[in-house]
């Protein structure tokens, strides 16, 4: 598409290649660059944009005043994609792609019709498109959660899927989720990661905090069915399959247990093998760098672990939803 975006619209989608480029023209060394005033600069900008995704941020008109010059703006987005991946946890890495989804449509809404297209295009969609391929169509909604974006709600005819007003825009969102979200975590140089690590430390802690606030004080009688089941399974001596031990320490870790806590739970099996048990809790709790998140509903009803399903599961989507809503509920009984 023949169009050229100036600097000030670049630092609004630092996700496409041209706004990639006018970062690397300015930065030729990495660590010179986060030894210097600029990139000081820059790297708390980037941590800004950690610290917002994490915080759910859905506002950047405050944005519009920011006096960095576009291409440290371009290049604290790169900064944070890094930080993310150094911290090694994919709820964060997640988080990131959302926050920067909603900023790229933050600013979509209010450009030029010509912009708006070519960012569009950039990410492989027509804005003009009032029907989509069915295959295409599903290529992009896996991840969204309204009932309906389900194809089987959908008005498909003749291989097409019809759009209704304002849905091209939600498409446009996620695929900038999907795409940023793809792409990591980045192969950060484990020098650099070093480097980080001051601000990476701050981050991880404000996310564990944030665990700590949502789900507070652990409490088992919360525990969706399916981690109940998965319990009831260890203490009775049966051998879980990978997919549930990963299931059931995720869970346990996210909500706020940390490892030796993990470990006295499957310490209730006939069996118990401290070694092999700390060795396979620790991994999964993030001591090799990379932090895993629990498995959505979808996910445990695939693998055969939905289990004991109540009227409650009906209202959630993910197991730690059910947890936080039964803890919800106790909590305004008590």
């Amino acid at each position: 598409m023949d169009i050229v975006l100036d600097r000030k619209e670049l630092i609004k989608y630092p996700f496409l290649k041209e706004s990639q480029q006018l970062a690397r023209r300015h930065v030729e060394s990495l660590e010179e660059f986060l030894e210097s005033s600029p990139g000081a600069a820059a790297l708390d900008r980037a941590k800004e944009r950690v610290v917002a995704a994490l915080m759910f941020k859905k506002e950047f008109g405050d944005e519009e005043t920011r006096n960095l010059k576009p291409e440290l703006e371009i290049a604290s987005y790169a900064l944070a994609r890094m930080l993310v991946s150094c911290t090694g946890d994919r709820s964060l890495i997640d988080r990131l792609a959302r926050y920067e989804a909603e900023r790229a449509s933050f600013f979509l809404s209010a450009d030029e019709p010509e912009i708006r297209r070519f960012v569009a295009w950039s990410v492989g969609i027509d804005t003009g498109a009032v029907v989509m391929p069915v295959t295409r169509y599903v290529e992009l909604v896996p991840h969204l959660r309204d009932k309906r974006w389900r194809l089987v709600n959908r008005d498909v005819r003749q291989g097409g899927v019809n759009l209704e007003a304002g849905e091209i825009d939600e498409l446009i969102r996620e695929r900038i989720r999907a795409i940023i979200a793809d792409q990591l975590p980045l192969r950060v140089p484990g020098g650099i990661c070093e480097r980080l690590q001051p601000i990476t430390g701050e981050i991880s802690a404000l996310l564990q905090q944030q665990a700590l606030e949502q789900f507070g004080e652990v409490r088992e009688e919360a525990f969706p069915p399916c981690i109940g089941a998965l319990i009831q399974a260890i203490t009775a001596g049966t051998n879980l399959t990978h997919m549930g031990r990963f299931a059931i320490t995720a869970f346990l870790h996210t909500i706020g247990m940390n490892v030796a806590q993990i470990a006295d739970v499957f310490a209730r099996a006939p069996d118990f093998d401290p070694d092999m048990t700390m060795y396979q809790v620790e991994h999964i709790s993030g001591r090799g760098g990379t932090e895993y998140t629990p498995p959505s509903c979808a996910t445990m009803r695939t693998f055969g672990l939905c289990a004991n399903r109540d009227k409650d599961c009906e209202r959630v989507n993910h197991p730690l939803s059910y947890y936080r809503f039964k803890k919800n509920i106790k909590k305004k009984r008590s």
